[in-house]
């Protein structure tokens, strides 16, 4: 007599738990892919869902942006370089169906997948580009990561390089060559600033020219702006035009006094 009570409270326990299990609470960014009976039945939340014991099954997926840290990756670039490269890229689940049922985790075959595609990317570049055009970069890593991921529900919003890092002799050749750089863009800038002085010059002299008085109001103008220098030494410039002037006058002066000695 003491056996079938025993029984029969032992079943109403087991049936509460059986029943409590069955009510399953889903968040508002998470989903569930039931399964029934190894089949595929449907996708369920969020909010309050009933799953029968033993007959189903279920998933549970999270949808929000995942964001993962792609280990850092030896690449030889196009032109013979050896770099170390990390990446980050944030995605999200928006099939669960998909996600489970196609592969068998998507969290590592998305992350050996950006692995191999950020290699094959970079691998096509020269150093030059990976350090001037990483948003380009980016884009394009993010769409074969976006394409070839589709078929398992995922899709990658973003891509960012953080980290391209040489080695110390390559550092040092790439600062030589900005020194480089830098000293031809400035002997080019000094030369056109020497050919375009030239040229003012040339069209200050052609005006000159063309009024003699115009060069002795330059002249007094000088002597002006050196009057005004407080200094112990004046440099007091003559203009060539008077020696020439004072040599066309000695030849007549000559023979001017060559008849009063006779």
């Amino acid at each position: 007599m003491f056996g079938f009570p025993y029984f029969m409270t032992t079943l109403a326990v087991l049936v509460v738990v059986l029943l409590i299990s069955m009510f399953r609470i889903l968040r508002e960014y998470e989903r569930g892919v039931v399964f029934l009976l190894g089949r595929f039945y449907r996708v369920k939340g969020p909010g309050l869902i009933v799953i029968v014991p033993v007959i189903q099954q279920m998933v549970r997926v999270d949808l929000r942006t995942l964001v993962m840290d792609v280990p850092t990756q030896d690449v030889i670039s196009r032109d013979n370089v050896s770099v170390r490269v990390n990446a980050v890229i944030y995605f999200r689940v928006v099939d669960p169906e998909r996600a489970v049922i196609h592969v068998e985790n998507y969290l590592e075959a998305t992350s050996q997948l950006s692995q191999t595609t950020l290699r094959s990317v970079l691998g096509q570049h020269e150093l030059d580009e990976m350090l001037s055009e990483r948003d380009q970069l980016n884009v394009d890593i993010q769409k074969i990561l976006d394409k070839q991921t589709d078929a398992w529900g995922i899709k990658v919003a973003n891509v960012e390089i953080k980290h391209v890092d040489l080695d110390e002799s390559m550092i040092r050749a790439i600062a030589r060559q900005a020194e480089a750089e830098r000293a031809r863009r400035a002997k080019v800038i000094h030369a056109l600033g020497e050919q375009e002085a030239s040229e003012k010059l040339l069209l200050a002299a052609q005006t000159l020219s063309k009024q003699p008085q115009a060069i002795q109001l330059r002249y007094m103008q000088t002597l002006t702006e050196i009057a005004g220098q407080h200094s112990h030494t004046i440099v007091f410039p003559l203009p060539v035009d008077l020696f020439n002037h004072l040599q066309e006058q000695m030849p007549s002066r000559k023979t001017e006094t060559a008849p009063r000695q006779e």
